[in-house]
């Protein structure tokens, strides 16, 4: 396996992609690392991240950007981007990302991988270094669907570290499986499907659509007004997550110190400075500009005279859209939507310009805004062989029903069982 750079490993550096972490080591194995150590896993390295998992195109990390194994001059997407083009490339059987906002689907459709994002609580996210606490979900990256439910027996369940997680009996995910889906009503959200969606997803999506309904689900359209607050909603409240958890990382405790001898290395105290030189220079130095855009925006709306008109509305607004997804999702089994309302683009073609950056999330945002699960599934390839991946999203705890789903069209589509040419 291999695991994106956020999972703590003991006595293995664990670098968040930052220069602020580049030499930390930490003491403990997170939750779910440990457990797929003793399940036998073999940990063949650590996968590269956007810096804090803050980005969509693995280009934000201190260590250079990762290329995508379909094409060389595309972005993997992000910020799971390492842990996706790690699988994709056949270079470990299944890697663990981590999802905040589409930080598993996004990369799993732009290198053909199936990647699930879990509901939030089903993963401990205990050792995991966190982006918005509220929002973090921890899952698989594999090759195939199958795979997804094998890892995903080991790594779910409740854990005394980690309060939000579940005091549920989980199911077998295995037993999910299976190949055709007479009886399934399967919804597809027109919100996702207007303005923006490149023509050859749509192409890819309506063929997905017809391959259900051979498969004998009923396909319905449905609606989900809410969606178009999903974007501003999510990321006034990571910011502000981001900003509070980034908080912790001042050159003092650990990470990277502004106050180092010329020869050690170590600590000094007779240097001059102030404590909040200290922070400033550590900081300024260590954090990339994602990181530091996220402490902004963040302290921004937290402040005092805008905590009430930004996150506190967003706050409302986020109960409005789960409340919207329960209500569709008692309707039907699962919804049906793109991923990305685009393939891999080119590596710096966005990074001067965040907020495309940010609407490269607009399909996957409102499903983390809900706390819902979702998977990414191969579902074909554009002209010039860009993958491109289906999303199925189901309710709350509805992990099985998304696998029943995924497993009957994975198995009709063989897109899993096509490789990159490297």
């Amino acid at each position: 396996m291999a695991l994106k750079d956020v999972f703590s490993t003991k006595g293995i550096k664990t670098t968040a992609a930052s220069k602020i972490l580049k030499d930390y080591i930490p003491d403990f194995d997170a939750t779910v690392t440990k457990k797929l150590m003793d399940a036998g896993c073999i940990l063949l390295g650590k996968a590269n991240t956007d810096e804090f998992t803050m980005g969509s195109s693995t280009e934000n990390s201190y260590f250079g950007p990762t290329k995508n194994p379909w094409n060389l001059e595309r972005v993997p997407g992000g910020s799971s981007g390492g842990s996706a083009a790690a699988v994709s490339a056949d270079e470990c059987v299944f890697a663990l990302g981590t999802d905040t906002g589409g930080s598993i689907r996004q990369p799993s459709s732009f290198c053909s991988t199936v990647g699930l994002k879990v509901t939030y609580g089903l993963v401990s996210r205990f050792g995991v270094v966190s982006y918005a606490s509220s929002f973090d979900t921890i899952g698989p990256i594999t090759k195939t669907v199958e795979d997804a439910a094998i890892v995903l027996n080991h790594i779910a369940g409740h854990d005394v570290d980690d309060s939000t997680t579940t005091r549920d009996k989980l199911p077998d995910y295995t037993t999910f499986l299976r190949s055709d889906l007479k009886g399934k009503k399967i919804g597809l959200p027109k919100e996702f499907f207007g303005e923006g969606l490149n023509n050859e997803v749509a192409r890819i999506l309506e063929n997905a659509k017809s391959m259900l309904e051979s498969l004998g689900a009923e396909v319905v359209d449905v609606s989900l007004p809410m969606t178009k607050y999903a974007i501003a909603t999510y990321y006034v409240l990571v910011k502000s997550e981001a900003s509070s958890n980034l908080s912790r990382y001042d050159g003092i405790r650990y990470g990277l110190s502004a106050i180092k001898s010329k020869d050690s290395g170590l600590r000094t105290p007779d240097v001059g400075l102030s404590l909040s030189d200290v922070y400033l220079q550590s900081r300024t130095e260590g954090f990339g500009s994602e990181a530091k855009r996220s402490i902004m925006m963040g302290t921004y709306t937290l402040s005092s005279g805008y905590f009430d008109a930004y996150y506190l509305k967003a706050a409302k607004v986020r109960t409005k859209i789960k409340e919207e997804y329960e209500k569709i999702l008692s309707e039907v089994d699962v919804l049906m939507a793109p991923v990305s309302p685009f393939p891999a683009f080119k590596i710096g073609e966005k990074l001067d310009d965040p907020l495309s950056m940010y609407k490269a999330d607009a399909d996957t945002v409102p499903i983390n805004t809900a706390g819902i699960p979702a998977m990414s599934v191969p579902a074909g390839f554009t002209e010039s062989g860009l993958p491109v991946g289906i999303q199925i999203i189901g309710p709350m705890m509805g992990e099985g029903k998304i696998f029943e789903v995924a497993s009957a069209f994975e198995k009709a589509a063989k897109i899993s069982d096509i490789k990159p040419k490297l």
